[in-house]
């Protein structure tokens, strides 16, 4: 139990210590008010194509995107699967309870994690199981290869038969004293589990749940642990051979999946998960200031403050634009290789929550439950 009141309260120390300026502007501080919104004269450089509503959201939601369609949960456990090309309803589902975490998908399974702490399985939106989970979980669950993956805010690493719910393994591993009550890193590569443990990233066998090897995306630094804490924070990107992730307030950098190895990191402040494209890594820090990175060297490409103290979601790479969203509900388009915003589009007026891409389509998840499907033009 004294471990569960460390991870609930390590989020609010740590953003305490390390952002108690941006809390200042926000909440308390004329000097630092969001940034204005630019006027822009060029032409529209994206649409929204179809739009969608759901419940209100009001947790870390992931969206998955097998193959052809989004898969999307609402706060209230209501679960659908929209086709990407038209936001068509393929099925609906609910998990029988408001929800703790996001949720992850193949297609065919969907799986959530509620407010009991329990894994719900659903097979084309019917609930065919459930598992209560032994620390919480707010993280998406990871299905792939007709399994199921959850990653607790302690590190365990769980696997369960999409099928029938059968645990197929657990993997324990040493961790910091401290973990981050926010959504790790869950993903894979080719046939490797890769999960965020600490600062590094590690590479697991999803059949017997054995470490094939770890790599190090930050270096904790600080003078007691609340300082050292550099939890990876999801979500990941994959580019290639390449996963690149964010640790916490830490730094930003890429692991080489196919070696187990470190290519770079660079020291940069930040909250949320990162963005990336063949070409650069993009994330916001702790005020809101954007930069990107080149994807093969860690060089720094461009740094942009025109969305400082916006609230900013994570970001995306659709063809040679970064969309990314912010507390009134307008997505920004910027230039990839510049950093200058060529246009926006607003939404329903309330946060973005998240952006996920699938092919050349990203769909913008708001607060309030509106879904946007947008295309570049």
């Amino acid at each position: 139990m004294k471990r569960l009141v460390q991870i609930t309260l390590i989020s609010l120390a740590a953003a305490s210590l390390s952002g108690c300026s941006v809390w200042n502007s926000w909440f308390g501080s004329d000097k630092g008010k969001p940034a204005a919104l630019e006027t822009l004269s060029g032409p529209a450089t994206g649409r929204i194509a179809w739009s969608s509503k759901g419940d209100n959201i009001g947790f870390p939601l992931s969206i998955a995107t097998p193959v052809d369609r989004f898969v999307v949960a609402s706060s209230d456990g209501q679960v659908r699967a929209l086709s990407a090309a038209d936001g068509r309803e393929l099925w609906r589902g609910d998990a029988g309870g408001k929800l703790l975490a996001g949720i992850g998908s193949d297609g065919r399974f969907a799986a959530v994690v509620n407010r009991d702490n329990e894994l719900v399985v659903l097979d084309a939106g019917k609930v065919v199981w459930k598992k209560a989970l032994p620390t919480p979980v707010v993280a998406a669950p990871l299905v792939a290869g007709e399994r199921v993956f959850a990653l607790t805010l302690d590190r365990q690493v769980l696997a369960y038969d999409a099928l029938d719910g059968r645990k197929i393994w657990e993997l324990r591993r040493p961790g910091e004293p401290l973990t981050l009550a926010k959504a790790g890193v869950l993903t894979s590569y080719k046939d490797t589990l890769v999960v965020g443990q600490g600062a590094r990233l590690a590479g697991i066998d999803p059949l017997k749940g054995q470490l094939r090897w770890e790599a190090s995306v930050a270096t904790p630094r600080g003078t007691n642990e609340v300082e050292r804490l550099a939890d990876l924070v999801g979500p990941a990107v994959r580019q290639g051979e390449l996963i690149c992730a964010r640790a916490f307030q830490s730094s930003v950098g890429c692991v080489n999946a196919e070696r187990g190895s470190a290519l770079w990191n660079r020291v940069v402040g930040g909250m949320n998960g990162i963005g990336a494209d063949d070409q650069v890594v993009v994330a916001g820090d702790a005020s809101d200031r954007m930069s990107a990175w080149k994807l093969v060297n860690g060089d720094l490409a461009w740094s942009a403050d025109q969305f400082q103290l916006r609230k900013l979601s994570v970001p995306v790479v659709v063809g040679k634009q970064v969309l990314v969203g912010d507390y009134e509900g307008y997505v920004h388009m910027v230039d990839r290789d510049s950093g200058k915003t060529r246009s926006r589009l607003a939404t329903d007026g309330s946060a973005v929550v998240t952006i996920a891409l699938l092919n050349d389509t990203a769909l913008v998840a708001t607060k309030n439950g509106g879904l946007f499907a947008i295309k570049g033009e």
